[in-house]
């Protein structure tokens, strides 16, 4: 089954993730302002996401720490999984003195192609501890099965 997605490799996502973390250090650093409660709004952040398959489902799971679930939103069309949300910046900014914020905030979005083997009207969300965890369910034809030999 094919997902759209590359299989995980320690060795070529060592590489892009401390590529992408450089980048993202240069942008923050390029925003950043006397007052960093006025960089707030033009941070972008994606929550990590791990997936994994079984004979039965495919299993996302996404760290959204400082979320509810009312925060967030769940969407499957046309075979696209979207999860969207924002994380909001609850502090009086006028009234606190802040040195650094490294924590994002904002608006994010994060969509995923599904195989067409799977089943979206059954789909299955939970969130625990900021983190949800989405079940879909394999249709019966893709589940492995045992050929009797004749």
């Amino acid at each position: 089954m094919t997902l759209g997605l590359t299989r995980w490799t320690p060795t070529s996502d060592l590489f892009r993730d401390r590529f992408s973390r450089l980048l993202e250090h240069a942008m923050d650093d390029s925003i950043a302002t006397s007052d960093p409660t006025k960089a707030l709004g033009s941070r972008h952040w994606m929550p990590a996401v791990d997936i994994k398959e079984s004979d039965e489902a495919l299993t996302l799971s996404a760290e959204l720490p400082g979320l509810g679930k009312g925060d967030i939103s769940l969407t499957v069309e046309d075979n696209v999984l979207t999860l969207t949300g924002e994380r909001v910046f609850e502090k009086d900014a006028e009234k606190e003195s802040y040195h650094r914020i490294e924590r994002a905030y904002g608006a994010f979005s994060r969509s995923f192609t599904l195989p067409s083997n799977v089943r979206t009207d059954s789909v299955e969300a939970t969130f625990i501890d900021g983190v949800v965890t989405i079940v879909i369910p394999k249709a019966d034809e893709a589940k492995a099965r045992n050929i009797e030999i004749q």
